[in-house]
């Protein structure tokens, strides 16, 4: 069955491994998060479940997600996602699901949104090399010729160049679980994974991993 949690990047730390290695770790704290809704093929065309994580108050819900809510009966959430799963009929409405669903060795790919940086030139948002950095050059960290003269008259989509910077959806594959507090809801993942402290994130099965 494949596994699945929101959960709130915490920071980075590191823990020292049984040979004495010290391991970078994200610190995530994931879920407890309540099973919303259950979708089938037969009743939305997929299978899937819905979670919610992080509690809200009443008066800032909506009237249609307050009567989506109680048909858990389990409160208010920030956030709803949705997991695709092979099998949702082992899951029941109501249901809570803790860190303690992942074990030490699982292997998992997490979902965030990368940090904002805003306007960024080619050098930081591509790695472009830049021009000679020497007097009179007139060339340091233009983008340099992009090939759109009279033919064709336009510039080719995908072309690398100034623009906004981060804040996108980004997944990292195939991390490994080195740690799970289950009485903290903590789980410690080798390795870096998208967005800021505080930022929410999705643990789910690794796809690839093994």
């Amino acid at each position: 069955m494949e596994k699945g949690l929101i959960g709130k990047k915490l920071g980075m730390t590191q823990i020292f491994w049984e040979d004495g290695a010290a391991i970078p770790v994200t610190v995530i704290e994931a879920g407890p998060c309540v099973v919303i809704q259950k979708k089938t093929k037969e009743t939305g065309g997929y299978d899937a479940i819905q979670l919610g994580f992080g509690r809200k108050k009443e008066k800032k819900v909506t009237k249609p997600l307050q009567g989506h809510f109680k048909k858990a009966d389990k409160g208010y959430f920030q956030f709803l996602r949705e997991f695709r799963t092979e099998s949702p009929y082992g899951y029941e409405v109501g249901q809570e699901l803790k860190a303690d669903i992942f074990e030490v060795g699982d292997r998992v790919d997490v979902i965030g949104t990368t940090k904002g940086k805003g306007f960024a030139g080619v050098i930081k948002r591509h790695g472009f090399h830049g021009g000679r950095a020497t007097h009179g050059s007139m060339f340091h960290r233009a983008p340099g010729s992009i090939g759109a003269s009279a033919s064709p008259s336009r510039v080719f989509k995908g072309t690398r160049l100034p623009g906004h910077m981060g804040n996108k959806r980004q997944t990292v594959q195939n991390l490994a679980v080195m740690g799970v507090l289950a009485d903290r809801n903590l789980i410690l993942i080798k390795g870096a994974v998208p967005g800021s402290r505080n930022g929410v994130v999705l643990i789910k099965s690794a796809v690839k991993g093994s």
